[in-house]
């Protein structure tokens, strides 16, 4: 079952332009995320399947081929091995990565091959020129088209960084709101590349936008920017998301990507989710991880809980 769609709303500059961030308070709230919360042993692992179920497993580079996205959509599809998830108590839970993301060019070979192997697992895609969006908005609107017709069922598209610096709000809006419309049936997953914003406050303006415009979940990053997913823009983006849904009803998204690599680092943006949005973001229709490495290092530490030691490079399956 997937989630409701955002339907957007028309834009509330208001509301957009009297918003200010106090950075040093968010730096202190951000701080104690991870610090003061921690689960152990079997509610850990629990946690850990949980954040299982959340990433989008992908894979963004140059040499990409039909051989290693098979592969990916085989490890997004069993992402455990079978006797640790027995051991767990979790055989048959159907355990699976939320989506598989790749390039628009990547998308035909990835629905082929779950088709294949017979799982329901949605193909992401980033388009509209991934990852500096510097293309026409002819151009991205039909990469958005034809990546939708080669069966993605989400779409991670780039604002218009230019727009948001200049504090161009309508145009910005304008530009997601085609998008959403070239989107169709698909998700709409708008990558924000807070790194490259400026400041906080341009952050939680960008992510009001953005959900004006119809944006079905919010990313912070492409990966590609100096800064990523950090905890500070986390929390920014979610207390954005809360005030949205405070103010309209409607749940949007949340999906941090870049740079998270590691089982204890999936925990703390879980915690975040869980204290700043509530159970009912817990779940891979409201909340992904955008990665490519941390499902390894979260399969490791399920094989040291199960087992009592770490596996061997050769004892675990990678993507």
């Amino acid at each position: 079952m997937e989630a409701e769609r955002n339907p957007g709303m028309s834009l509330d500059l208001a509301w957009v332009n009297g918003v200010q961030i106090n950075l040093p308070s968010v730096k202190r709230r951000a701080e104690t995320m991870g610090t003061r919360r921690t689960v152990k042993k079997q509610w850990q692992a629990a946690w850990l399947l949980r954040a299982v179920t959340c990433i989008d497993l992908t894979t963004l580079a140059g040499d990409d081929t039909d051989a290693n996205v098979q592969r990916l959509c085989h490890k997004a599809a069993r992402p455990v091995r079978h006797d640790i998830l027995s051991q767990l108590g979790m055989a048959d839970a159907e355990i699976r990565c939320g989506a598989v993301c790749v390039y628009p060019a990547r998308v035909k070979g990835a629905v082929k091959t779950l088709e294949k192997i017979g799982v329901d697992l949605p193909v992401a895609a980033v388009a509209t020129g991934f990852p500096s969006g510097q293309y026409h908005l002819k151009t991205r609107l039909k990469e958005i088209k034809l990546t939708v017709a080669d069966g993605a069922r989400e779409i991670d598209i780039v604002i218009n960084r230019e727009m948001a610096l200049n504090n161009n709000w309508q145009g910005l809006y304008d530009e997601l709101v085609a998008m959403r419309k070239a989107c169709g049936k698909a998700h709409m997953k708008a990558i924000l590349a807070v790194g490259e914003l400026g400041s906080m406050t341009r952050v939680y303006r960008a992510s009001l936008v953005a959900m004006m415009a119809g944006a079905d979940f919010i990313k912070t990053s492409t990966g590609k920017e100096g800064v990523n997913a950090i905890l500070p823009v986390g929390l920014v983006m979610c207390r954005a998301i809360r005030e949205y849904h405070q103010r309209t009803g409607v749940k949007v998204g949340f999906k941090p990507a870049g740079g998270i690599r590691q089982a204890k680092d999936a925990l703390v943006w879980l915690s975040l989710i869980k204290e700043e949005l509530g159970d009912a973001w817990l779940n891979n229709h409201m909340f992904r991880i955008g990665a490519s490495g941390l499902l390894g290092d979260i399969e490791r530490q399920l094989f040291h809980h199960v087992y009592g030691r770490y596996a061997a490079g050769s004892e675990l399956p990678m993507a």
